[in-house]
């Protein structure tokens, strides 16, 4: 609430905090999330035990692997502005800052 009541001041228009995950979903977590976040908790014991530091956990269906950071640090992944999800977003009023 504070963030947002600053980013009013600063900008004259309205704005709010909000979590993201309540805007992403209104309820719980699925089967499918709980399963995944076993998986990555999984991987992530197995990596700590074998050592495997400066790495992350990464979903590559059908694997979970361990990735390098030095492959994903500072890397760009472009979201398509024509992505069906991203159209669902605006649509649901989601601003992307443009």
């Amino acid at each position: 609430a504070r963030v947002g009541g600053e980013l009013e001041e600063l900008t004259g228009k309205e704005a709010r905090s909000v979590r993201l995950g309540h805007l992403q979903r209104g309820g719980g977590p699925t089967s499918f999330d709980r399963v995944l976040a076993t998986r990555f908790g999984g991987k992530a014991v197995e990596m700590v035990l074998a050592g495997e530091f400066g790495r992350m956990v990464a979903n590559r269906p059908p694997d979970i692997i361990s990735v390098p950071l030095s492959e994903v640090v500072g890397r760009i992944k472009q979201v398509p502005p024509d992505l069906d999800l991203v159209r669902t977003a605006r649509a649901l009023g989601i601003s992307f800052g443009n």
